[in-house]
């Protein structure tokens, strides 16, 4: 296995940076990271179809939290009933109906946290470390394009990069 390296690429407009990610996408190489000033549509869409994204995961988080509050609202509340054994007006002892709200409740509010975790768990946020190839430029004036690959593919990848028309190329050891 040849070594790996990384080319740093910089963008003047958020359109050229979009191209190289689809000739990248042509040439079928998905190791790469995108920087940006601005929320650039070009390039998250080119992102989205070369990484294939599909629907999120985070849905999955959801339904896996909701479904433990409304486990943890019947095992509470029956459980609780249960051990206190308090038999008001002549009901059960376990009486379902009043308990639903709880469950309802429950099944939100853990189901909505894990939610919001699971969001954070999948965008990779928030970033203690930034990126050693960040450069300072690609958060003020310019757009970065970070591609890791072979040692034997980087001129390759070199001279795609120019014609997508990259002003700046780096080649730093991955």
């Amino acid at each position: 296995m040849s070594a790996q390296t990384q080319l740093v690429a910089s963008f003047r407009t958020d359109e050229e940076c979009a191209e190289a990610i689809e000739l990248l996408n042509r040439e079928h190489i998905q190791d790469f990271r995108a920087f940006s000033p601005i929320m650039s549509v070009p390039i998250i869409e080119a992102s989205r179809a070369a990484h294939q994204a599909s629907k999120s995961y985070v849905r999955f988080w959801v339904l896996f939290g909701g479904i433990t509050g409304v486990l943890t609202a019947i095992a509470v509340t029956i459980g609780t009933s249960w051990e206190w054994n308090l038999n008001a007006g002549g009901r059960p002892i376990a009486s379902i109906p009043p308990y639903i709200i709880i469950m309802f409740e429950l099944m939100i509010l853990i189901g909505g946290l894990s939610g919001v975790t699971g969001f954070f768990f999948h965008s990779r946020m928030p970033v203690f470390e930034p990126d050693p190839a960040y450069r300072t430029r690609f958060g003020a004036d310019h757009f970065g394009l970070v591609l890791r690959c072979d040692e034997a593919l980087a001129s390759k990848m070199d001279s795609l990069l120019r014609e997508a028309g990259a002003e700046e190329i780096v080649r730093e050891a991955a």
